[in-house]
């Protein structure tokens, strides 16, 4: 099984410590290690270096290698431009194809937060099967805990096979972030999963499910098939990929196709999607506060901290969040923790680029 690793976005959500050359899963925002280095640690003694791919922009390769320092430039995939996620899956699946066409390759987003890593490799290691045996598109499937609006979900069709002790069941519906009564109501059925964004396939499964779903991109992707090992390789990678149009694979393959199957992980996951999301999955003082630093609060509740270079102190504060970096200071409700990404992105309009 190869192992492709989901390095391209910005991460805006998690601005100011978030930027365009090092964004969020090169940082260690809720672990020792950066968001990446826990991704490729995790498939330990399940998928090899030379094996695993990362998928990145331009501007993260420097610091990408930096931290991977073991990592071959072979294994590093850069999109000329973000595309959103079919086309960066599309990309991968016919450079793997040179090595092994008959390969299974696994994609993992490089900036979610799993426990229970043991639990975790057999799933992925059962999906591999699974995968290979009914030539089929399979995705990981977390159970939910609480009602959340912040995750796709998944609705699962009967039990259709079980691979190491796990059972799998088709697909019957993807259903995009509800809202809350929605998610109550996908709890309560008991048959919905969290949307975890992880796919495992066949390179020639998903090839040809991107074939019948996307046949524009497909016939991209050939174009820069027949360049792969010619001295226009990057000029037509270059050209092609830029005219291709941005689509996620969700959207474009997945709610499409009739050959989907999900095992349940159950293990501990968080795809950590803004400060929020740091906020609930951290340890808290009395007052549920989360403070990264020596800081003190009087008479608040439900602030996120994380200012490492200067002490705060505050008064009267409730469910805020406060990150300030050398030269940014973001002040947020926590209930707005999901706005971060517009007010970056008109800093974009405005062409503020020091601070990007």
């Amino acid at each position: 099984m190869y192992a492709v690793i989901m390095a391209g976005g910005v991460g805006t959500r998690f601005w100011p410590r978030s930027r365009v050359k090092r964004p969020k899963q090169l940082l260690n925002i809720v672990d020792d290690q950066t968001m990446i280095q826990a991704t490729i640690a995790r498939l330990d003694n399940l998928i090899p270096y030379e094996q695993t791919y990362i998928v990145t922009t331009k501007p993260q390769k420097e610091e990408i290698f930096n931290q991977l320092p073991f990592l071959k430039s072979k294994n590093l995939i850069i999109e000329p431009k973000g595309k959103n996620t079919a086309p960066c899956i599309g990309l991968a699946a016919i450079i793997l194809k040179q090595q092994n066409p008959e390969a299974v390759m696994a994609v993992l987003p490089a900036d979610h937060r799993i426990q229970n890593e043991t639990h975790f490799r057999k799933v992925l290691a059962a999906a591999e099967i699974l995968a290979a045996r009914n030539d089929c598109l399979v995705t990981l499937g977390i159970n939910p805990t609480y009602p959340s609006t912040g995750y796709g979900y998944i609705q699962i069709n009967e039990k259709k096979d079980e691979v190491s002790g796990l059972e799998a069941y088709k697909v019957k519906t993807f259903a995009e972030k509800p809202d809350q009564k929605t998610a109550e109501r996908f709890l309560k059925s008991g048959d919905f999963f969290w949307n975890s964004g992880m796919f495992i396939w066949k390179i020639e499964t998903i090839l040809s499910e991107i074939e019948k779903s996307l046949p524009d991109l497909y016939d991209g992707l050939m174009e820069i098939e027949k360049s792969l090992g010619t001295k226009n390789e990057k000029e037509v990678i270059q050209k092609v990929y830029c005219q291709i149009k941005s689509i996620s694979i969700d959207y474009g393959v997945m709610e499409q196709s009739t050959n989907v199957f999900v095992l349940k992980g159950e293990f501990e996951w968080n795809d950590v999607g803004s400060w929020e999301e740091v906020y609930k999955i951290s340890s808290k003082d009395s007052k549920k506060n989360v403070l990264f630093g020596n800081h003190l609060l009087k008479e608040s509740t439900g602030c996120l901290i994380d200012v490492p270079k200067r002490f705060v102190g505050a008064i009267g504060i409730e469910n805020l969040i406060v990150v300030e970096t050398d030269d940014a200071l973001l002040i947020c409700p926590r209930n707005k923790a999901q706005e971060v990404k517009e007010l970056v992105d008109t800093m974009n309009q405005k062409k503020m680029d020091e601070y990007l």
